[in-house]
Protein backbone atom coordinates (compact mmCIF):
# COMPACT_ATOMS: atom_id res chain seq x y z
CA UNK A 1 0.00 0.00 0.00
CA UNK A 2 2.56 2.18 -0.03
CA UNK A 3 2.82 5.04 -3.08
CA UNK A 4 5.14 3.78 -6.08
CA UNK A 5 3.36 5.18 -8.75
CA UNK A 6 1.85 8.88 -9.25
CA UNK A 7 -1.41 8.85 -10.59
CA UNK A 8 -3.29 12.56 -11.18
CA UNK A 9 -6.36 13.47 -9.75
CA UNK A 10 -7.52 13.90 -13.79
CA UNK A 11 -6.99 9.95 -15.03
CA UNK A 12 -8.57 8.59 -12.16
CA UNK A 13 -11.51 10.55 -12.38
CA UNK A 14 -11.55 9.09 -15.87
CA UNK A 15 -11.80 5.68 -14.56
CA UNK A 16 -13.93 5.84 -12.09
CA UNK A 17 -16.73 8.20 -14.31
CA UNK A 18 -16.03 5.53 -16.81
CA UNK A 19 -16.75 2.16 -14.65
CA UNK A 20 -19.81 4.49 -13.52
CA UNK A 21 -19.01 5.25 -10.03
CA UNK A 22 -19.74 9.12 -10.94
CA UNK A 23 -17.12 12.03 -10.65
CA UNK A 24 -13.84 12.16 -8.34
CA UNK A 25 -14.48 14.40 -5.19
CA UNK A 26 -11.19 13.38 -3.06
CA UNK A 27 -8.19 11.02 -3.78
CA UNK A 28 -5.11 9.98 -1.58
CA UNK A 29 -2.72 7.93 -1.30
CA UNK A 30 -2.80 5.39 1.21
CA UNK A 31 0.20 4.53 3.72
CA UNK A 32 1.46 1.46 4.67
CA UNK A 33 2.26 -1.96 2.77
CA UNK A 34 5.31 -2.92 0.85
CA UNK A 35 3.84 -4.34 -2.71
CA UNK A 36 1.42 -2.42 -4.75
CA UNK A 37 0.06 1.64 -5.46
CA UNK A 38 -3.18 2.04 -3.81
CA UNK A 39 -5.24 5.22 -3.23
CA UNK A 40 -8.58 6.03 -1.06
CA UNK A 41 -10.97 7.16 -3.81
CA UNK A 42 -14.15 8.88 -2.89
CA UNK A 43 -16.76 9.52 -5.46
CA UNK A 44 -20.65 10.74 -5.18
CA UNK A 45 -21.83 6.92 -5.15
CA UNK A 46 -19.24 6.02 -2.20
CA UNK A 47 -15.86 5.04 -1.15
CA UNK A 48 -13.60 2.65 -3.05
CA UNK A 49 -9.76 1.44 -3.29
CA UNK A 50 -7.64 1.95 -6.65
CA UNK A 51 -4.95 -0.35 -6.81
CA UNK A 52 -2.00 -0.16 -9.04
CA UNK A 53 -0.24 -3.53 -9.52
CA UNK A 54 3.16 -2.49 -9.35
CA UNK A 55 4.93 -6.40 -10.02
CA UNK A 56 2.10 -8.41 -11.18
CA UNK A 57 1.13 -8.68 -14.65
CA UNK A 58 -1.77 -8.57 -16.64
CA UNK A 59 -1.65 -12.13 -17.28
CA UNK A 60 -1.47 -13.13 -13.76
CA UNK A 61 -3.72 -10.64 -12.47
CA UNK A 62 -7.23 -12.07 -13.21
CA UNK A 63 -6.97 -15.22 -10.98
CA UNK A 64 -7.12 -12.55 -8.30
CA UNK A 65 -9.52 -10.37 -9.11
CA UNK A 66 -12.06 -13.31 -10.19
CA UNK A 67 -11.41 -15.04 -7.01
CA UNK A 68 -12.49 -11.89 -5.04
CA UNK A 69 -15.60 -11.90 -7.41
CA UNK A 70 -16.09 -15.38 -6.39
CA UNK A 71 -15.70 -15.52 -3.19
CA UNK A 72 -18.23 -12.11 -2.69
CA UNK A 73 -20.66 -14.34 -4.72
CA UNK A 74 -20.71 -17.04 -2.36
CA UNK A 75 -21.36 -14.40 0.50
CA UNK A 76 -18.57 -13.66 1.58
CA UNK A 77 -17.36 -9.69 3.00
CA UNK A 78 -14.69 -9.80 0.20
CA UNK A 79 -14.65 -6.48 -1.99
CA UNK A 80 -15.18 -7.37 -5.47
CA UNK A 81 -13.63 -5.75 -8.20
CA UNK A 82 -15.61 -2.72 -10.33
CA UNK A 83 -16.71 -4.32 -14.12
CA UNK A 84 -15.85 -2.02 -16.76
CA UNK A 85 -19.41 -1.39 -18.68
CA UNK A 86 -20.24 -4.32 -20.93
CA UNK A 87 -19.80 -3.98 -24.85
CA UNK A 88 -22.27 -2.63 -26.79
CA UNK A 89 -20.96 -3.90 -29.93
CA UNK A 90 -22.98 -6.57 -31.20
CA UNK A 91 -20.75 -9.94 -32.79
CA UNK A 92 -21.15 -10.67 -36.16
CA UNK A 93 -22.47 -14.06 -37.45
CA UNK A 94 -20.10 -16.71 -36.34
CA UNK A 95 -17.61 -14.49 -34.84
CA UNK A 96 -17.22 -15.25 -30.78
CA UNK A 97 -18.68 -12.72 -28.13
CA UNK A 98 -16.11 -10.73 -26.32
CA UNK A 99 -14.05 -13.37 -23.04
CA UNK A 100 -13.74 -10.35 -21.31
CA UNK A 101 -16.21 -11.53 -18.56
CA UNK A 102 -14.81 -15.03 -18.78
CA UNK A 103 -11.03 -14.02 -18.70
CA UNK A 104 -11.06 -11.36 -15.94
CA UNK A 105 -10.16 -8.72 -18.22
CA UNK A 106 -13.68 -6.75 -17.66
CA UNK A 107 -12.07 -6.43 -14.12
CA UNK A 108 -9.19 -4.88 -15.12
CA UNK A 109 -8.28 -1.75 -16.04
CA UNK A 110 -4.99 0.71 -16.72
CA UNK A 111 -4.08 3.80 -14.69
CA UNK A 112 -1.07 5.43 -15.11
CA UNK A 113 0.18 2.70 -17.71
CA UNK A 114 0.17 0.09 -14.71
CA UNK A 115 -3.02 -2.36 -14.99
CA UNK A 116 -5.47 -1.31 -12.16
CA UNK A 117 -8.20 -2.42 -10.65
CA UNK A 118 -10.78 -1.00 -8.30
CA UNK A 119 -12.87 -2.42 -5.32
CA UNK A 120 -15.17 -0.76 -2.75
CA UNK A 121 -14.00 0.48 -0.04
CA UNK A 122 -15.16 -2.18 3.44
CA UNK A 123 -16.57 -1.30 6.46
CA UNK A 124 -15.15 -1.61 10.13
CA UNK A 125 -11.52 -1.02 11.55
CA UNK A 126 -8.49 -3.68 11.80
CA UNK A 127 -8.32 -5.15 15.44
CA UNK A 128 -4.32 -5.06 15.65
CA UNK A 129 -4.65 -6.70 19.29
CA UNK A 130 -6.89 -9.11 18.88
CA UNK A 131 -8.51 -11.37 21.73
CA UNK A 132 -9.88 -15.00 21.47
CA UNK A 133 -13.09 -14.06 19.77
CA UNK A 134 -11.71 -11.77 16.71
CA UNK A 135 -9.69 -15.23 16.33
CA UNK A 136 -12.63 -17.14 16.51
CA UNK A 137 -14.15 -14.98 13.91
CA UNK A 138 -10.96 -15.11 11.77
CA UNK A 139 -10.42 -18.99 12.23
CA UNK A 140 -14.80 -19.48 10.89
CA UNK A 141 -14.12 -16.98 7.70
CA UNK A 142 -10.85 -18.30 6.83
CA UNK A 143 -12.54 -22.04 6.61
CA UNK A 144 -15.45 -20.48 4.99
CA UNK A 145 -13.36 -19.31 2.40
CA UNK A 146 -11.65 -22.31 1.64
CA UNK A 147 -15.08 -24.43 1.33
CA UNK A 148 -16.27 -21.72 -1.29
CA UNK A 149 -12.76 -21.70 -3.01
CA UNK A 150 -13.69 -25.75 -3.96
CA UNK A 151 -15.20 -24.72 -6.97
CA UNK A 152 -13.30 -21.84 -8.22
CA UNK A 153 -11.62 -23.06 -11.68
CA UNK A 154 -8.60 -21.32 -12.19
CA UNK A 155 -5.34 -22.47 -10.86
CA UNK A 156 -2.20 -20.46 -10.70
CA UNK A 157 0.84 -20.83 -7.77
CA UNK A 158 1.53 -19.39 -4.83
CA UNK A 159 3.97 -16.67 -6.48
CA UNK A 160 5.96 -16.76 -2.57
CA UNK A 161 5.97 -20.35 -2.41
CA UNK A 162 8.75 -23.14 -2.12
CA UNK A 163 10.22 -22.20 -5.65
CA UNK A 164 10.30 -18.62 -4.74
CA UNK A 165 12.33 -18.95 -1.37
CA UNK A 166 14.81 -21.14 -3.08
CA UNK A 167 15.38 -18.76 -5.82
CA UNK A 168 15.56 -15.88 -2.98
CA UNK A 169 17.03 -16.93 0.01
CA UNK A 170 20.77 -16.73 -2.08
CA UNK A 171 19.74 -13.19 -2.54
CA UNK A 172 19.19 -12.61 1.11
CA UNK A 173 21.93 -14.39 2.61
CA UNK A 174 24.69 -11.51 1.86
CA UNK A 175 23.04 -9.35 4.32
CA UNK A 176 22.63 -11.12 7.42
CA UNK A 177 24.71 -12.71 10.12
CA UNK A 178 25.85 -16.25 9.56
CA UNK A 179 23.67 -17.33 12.49
CA UNK A 180 21.15 -15.77 11.13
CA UNK A 181 22.33 -17.49 7.64
CA UNK A 182 22.82 -20.82 8.89
CA UNK A 183 18.93 -21.08 10.66
CA UNK A 184 17.55 -19.74 7.01
CA UNK A 185 19.58 -22.53 5.02
CA UNK A 186 18.74 -25.08 7.56
CA UNK A 187 15.56 -24.47 7.54
CA UNK A 188 14.71 -24.02 3.58
CA UNK A 189 16.26 -27.86 3.65
CA UNK A 190 13.98 -28.96 6.07
CA UNK A 191 10.90 -27.46 4.02
CA UNK A 192 12.40 -28.87 0.65
CA UNK A 193 12.29 -32.24 2.32
CA UNK A 194 8.78 -31.60 3.85
CA UNK A 195 7.10 -30.78 0.39
CA UNK A 196 8.63 -34.30 -0.91
CA UNK A 197 6.62 -36.24 1.50
CA UNK A 198 3.33 -38.50 1.11
CA UNK A 199 1.81 -36.35 3.68
CA UNK A 200 2.30 -33.24 2.40
CA UNK A 201 0.89 -34.10 -1.02
CA UNK A 202 -2.21 -35.53 0.53
CA UNK A 203 -2.73 -32.09 1.70
CA UNK A 204 -6.15 -30.22 0.88
CA UNK A 205 -5.40 -27.64 -1.34
CA UNK A 206 -7.41 -24.98 -3.57
CA UNK A 207 -7.04 -21.15 -3.32
CA UNK A 208 -5.82 -19.35 -0.72
CA UNK A 209 -4.94 -16.33 0.69
CA UNK A 210 -1.42 -16.06 2.24
CA UNK A 211 -1.40 -13.30 3.60
CA UNK A 212 -4.31 -12.77 6.06
CA UNK A 213 -2.68 -10.68 8.83
CA UNK A 214 -5.08 -8.25 10.97
CA UNK A 215 -4.00 -5.58 9.14
CA UNK A 216 -6.19 -7.37 5.72
CA UNK A 217 -9.56 -8.12 7.94
CA UNK A 218 -11.92 -5.70 9.28
CA UNK A 219 -14.48 -5.87 12.05
CA UNK A 220 -17.47 -3.35 12.97
CA UNK A 221 -17.32 -0.58 14.95
CA UNK A 222 -19.45 0.90 17.72
CA UNK A 223 -22.37 -0.65 18.89
CA UNK A 224 -22.86 -2.35 22.62
CA UNK A 225 -19.07 -2.36 23.86
CA UNK A 226 -20.15 -5.66 25.22
CA UNK A 227 -21.05 -7.20 22.02
CA UNK A 228 -19.09 -9.94 20.51
CA UNK A 229 -16.99 -9.30 17.62
CA UNK A 230 -17.93 -9.13 13.90
CA UNK A 231 -15.89 -9.51 10.90
CA UNK A 232 -17.01 -7.56 8.42
CA UNK A 233 -14.29 -7.49 5.47
CA UNK A 234 -11.00 -9.33 4.09
CA UNK A 235 -9.34 -7.89 1.50
CA UNK A 236 -5.87 -7.54 -0.03
CA UNK A 237 -6.00 -10.70 -2.12
CA UNK A 238 -2.65 -10.31 -4.58
CA UNK A 239 -0.19 -12.64 -2.54
CA UNK A 240 -3.16 -15.42 -3.21
CA UNK A 241 -2.55 -18.18 -5.37
CA UNK A 242 -3.16 -22.13 -5.22
CA UNK A 243 -1.01 -23.54 -2.33
CA UNK A 244 -2.05 -26.07 0.74
CA UNK A 245 -5.15 -24.95 2.85
CA UNK A 246 -2.64 -25.62 5.74
CA UNK A 247 -0.68 -23.42 4.63
CA UNK A 248 -2.74 -20.48 4.49
CA UNK A 249 -3.81 -21.41 8.21
CA UNK A 250 -0.36 -21.33 9.60
CA UNK A 251 -0.02 -17.82 8.25
CA UNK A 252 -2.84 -16.84 9.83
CA UNK A 253 -1.81 -18.79 13.27
CA UNK A 254 1.49 -16.84 12.86
CA UNK A 255 -0.24 -13.86 13.36
CA UNK A 256 -2.88 -13.73 15.17
CA UNK A 257 -2.13 -16.05 17.85
CA UNK A 258 1.55 -14.74 18.62
CA UNK A 259 2.62 -12.20 21.40
CA UNK A 260 4.08 -9.72 18.56
CA UNK A 261 7.10 -8.06 20.98
CA UNK A 262 8.27 -11.52 21.51
CA UNK A 263 6.85 -13.88 19.11
CA UNK A 264 5.61 -16.25 21.51
CA UNK A 265 2.65 -18.37 20.82
CA UNK A 266 -0.63 -18.15 22.66
CA UNK A 267 -2.16 -20.71 22.93
CA UNK A 268 -5.67 -19.35 23.89
CA UNK A 269 -5.78 -17.35 20.54
CA UNK A 270 -5.06 -20.21 18.72
CA UNK A 271 -7.23 -22.62 20.68
CA UNK A 272 -9.69 -20.01 19.48
CA UNK A 273 -8.73 -19.67 15.78
CA UNK A 274 -8.37 -23.40 15.37
CA UNK A 275 -11.87 -24.58 16.86
CA UNK A 276 -13.78 -21.73 15.32
CA UNK A 277 -12.03 -23.50 11.66
CA UNK A 278 -13.05 -26.72 12.67
CA UNK A 279 -16.60 -26.16 13.20
CA UNK A 280 -16.65 -25.16 9.34
CA UNK A 281 -14.23 -27.79 8.17
CA UNK A 282 -12.54 -30.12 9.61
CA UNK A 283 -8.47 -30.66 9.08
CA UNK A 284 -7.26 -34.70 8.44
CA UNK A 285 -4.76 -36.07 9.45
CA UNK A 286 -2.46 -34.92 6.86
CA UNK A 287 -3.19 -31.60 8.22
CA UNK A 288 -3.09 -32.16 12.02
CA UNK A 289 0.79 -34.27 11.91
CA UNK A 290 2.43 -31.04 9.41
CA UNK A 291 0.41 -28.13 11.20
CA UNK A 292 4.07 -28.22 13.00
CA UNK A 293 5.98 -28.16 9.80
CA UNK A 294 3.68 -25.16 8.33
CA UNK A 295 3.74 -23.24 10.95
CA UNK A 296 7.93 -23.27 10.35
CA UNK A 297 7.17 -22.79 6.48
CA UNK A 298 5.19 -19.94 7.05
CA UNK A 299 7.58 -17.91 9.60
CA UNK A 300 10.24 -18.62 6.91
CA UNK A 301 8.40 -17.25 3.79
CA UNK A 302 7.79 -14.00 5.59
CA UNK A 303 10.87 -13.67 7.35
CA UNK A 304 12.55 -14.14 3.26
CA UNK A 305 10.14 -11.66 2.08
CA UNK A 306 10.98 -9.02 4.96
CA UNK A 307 14.58 -9.67 4.57
CA UNK A 308 14.20 -8.64 0.79
CA UNK A 309 12.26 -5.90 1.28
CA UNK A 310 14.22 -4.49 4.00
CA UNK A 311 17.81 -5.06 2.53
CA UNK A 312 16.84 -4.41 -1.10
CA UNK A 313 13.63 -1.52 -1.16
CA UNK A 314 12.26 0.06 -4.12
CA UNK A 315 11.93 3.49 -4.49
CA UNK A 316 8.12 4.97 -3.17
CA UNK A 317 6.97 7.22 -1.52
CA UNK A 318 5.30 6.52 2.10
CA UNK A 319 7.17 3.29 1.87
CA UNK A 320 8.05 1.52 5.40
CA UNK A 321 9.44 -2.12 5.32
CA UNK A 322 8.42 -4.34 7.84
CA UNK A 323 11.14 -5.62 10.67
CA UNK A 324 12.72 -8.84 9.42
CA UNK A 325 13.37 -9.67 12.77
CA UNK A 326 10.05 -10.73 14.00
CA UNK A 327 9.30 -13.56 11.73
CA UNK A 328 12.94 -14.72 12.87
CA UNK A 329 11.84 -14.71 16.61
CA UNK A 330 8.34 -16.78 15.15
CA UNK A 331 10.52 -18.88 13.36
CA UNK A 332 12.89 -20.06 16.27
CA UNK A 333 10.33 -20.50 18.42
CA UNK A 334 8.04 -22.71 15.72
CA UNK A 335 11.04 -24.58 15.35
CA UNK A 336 12.13 -24.90 18.86
CA UNK A 337 8.78 -26.05 20.48
CA UNK A 338 6.66 -27.25 18.06
CA UNK A 339 4.89 -28.98 21.27
CA UNK A 340 3.28 -26.34 21.44
CA UNK A 341 0.65 -26.63 18.62
CA UNK A 342 0.74 -30.52 19.49
CA UNK A 343 -1.00 -29.55 22.75
CA UNK A 344 -2.97 -27.34 21.13
CA UNK A 345 -4.27 -30.02 18.77
CA UNK A 346 -4.87 -32.72 21.81
CA UNK A 347 -8.48 -32.74 21.61
CA UNK A 348 -9.13 -32.51 18.02
CA UNK A 349 -6.91 -35.87 17.75
CA UNK A 350 -8.43 -37.53 20.67
CA UNK A 351 -11.98 -36.93 18.70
Amino acid sequence: MAVFTEVGFGEADALVQRLGLGPLRELRGIEGGIENTNYFATTESGEFVLTLFERLSAEQLPYYLCLMKHLSAAGLPVPAPVSAPAATDTPRKGQPASPAADSGCDLLHMVAGKPAAVVQKLSGRSELAPGPAHCAELGAMLARMHVAGRDYPRIQPNLRGLPWWNETVPVVLPYIEESQASLLRAELAYQNHVAETSAYAALPRGPVHADMFRDNVMFATGGDADAPPRLTGVFDFYFAGTDTWLFDLAVCLNDWAIDLPTGRHDAERADALLSAYESVRALNASERALLPAMLRAAALRFWISRLWDFHLPREASMLKPHDPAHFERVLRGRATHPHAMAQTLEPALAA
